[in-house]
């Protein structure tokens, strides 16, 4: 028998699915070494961002071998623009070098292995593996750690505890594209700072609503 919160769940992500089937992430990318690579370089950057770098990165090195090839000092002028780029071109470039030594050059698909990769910690190995793999994970993002908790669904004080909630309240039919549904809520509706409960197709079903304010 379903809980309150996994039915309250269940509300929530049929009417997100209703409006948007086939979700997916923002991050520009056509093979899995882009996708791992964009991942990484989006941690405390925003999606618009590193499309920007990547458009202009990829059509030179979109693979392992490439991006060893290119080496640190030439990868930077291509993410210069994003926060953080000297540490990130250092873990991409370490990463590729990996993924050639032990892995043919291909995204490996276990948490373990991805987590081991420099740059890669809990949420960018959930992306990928949700994301590349179809595996049915939860990256927590700050998008989807504030949805977890004002929706209510998902209430915790650490990115694990609202990630193990929402693996337990969200019913198995939409577990797969739940990610992308809250991002992409978090993202234009539920914004930290002025969320748009007026025009929210979820507001029905939220904490945050018929509760009044509570802890993000």
């Amino acid at each position: 028998m379903a809980s309150k919160r996994q039915e309250q769940a269940r509300q929530i992500f049929s009417i997100l699915r209703a409006a948007n089937p086939e979700p997916t992430t923002e991050l520009n990318y056509s093979n899995g070494f882009e996708l791992l690579t964009a991942v990484i370089l989006s941690a405390q950057a925003t999606d618009v961002g590193v499309n920007k770098a990547t458009a202009k990165l990829f059509p030179i090195a979109n693979s392992a071998q490439q991006i060893v090839n290119l080496g640190i000092e030439g990868l930077i002028p291509y993410i210069k623009t994003i926060g953080l780029y000297q540490t990130k071109a250092k873990n991409v470039s370490a990463m590729a070098q990996i993924l050639l030594d032990k892995y043919n050059g291909e995204v490996p698909a276990t948490r373990e292995e991805l987590e081991a990769l420099p740059g890669v910690g809990r949420k960018t190995a959930n992306v990928v593996l949700n994301t590349l793999y179809r595996q049915p994970t939860m990256a927590v993002d700050t998008h989807i750690f504030r949805m977890g908790n004002r929706l209510g669904i998902a209430r915790g004080k650490t990115v694990l505890e609202v990630e193990q909630k929402l693996l337990k309240n969200i019913p198995a039919e939409f577990m797969l594209d739940a990610h992308h549904w809250l991002i992409l809520h978090g993202r234009y509706v539920c914004k930290a700072r002025n969320p748009d409960c007026e025009h929210c197709s979820i507001s029905a079903y939220c904490d945050y609503v018929h509760l009044g304010k509570i802890d993000d």
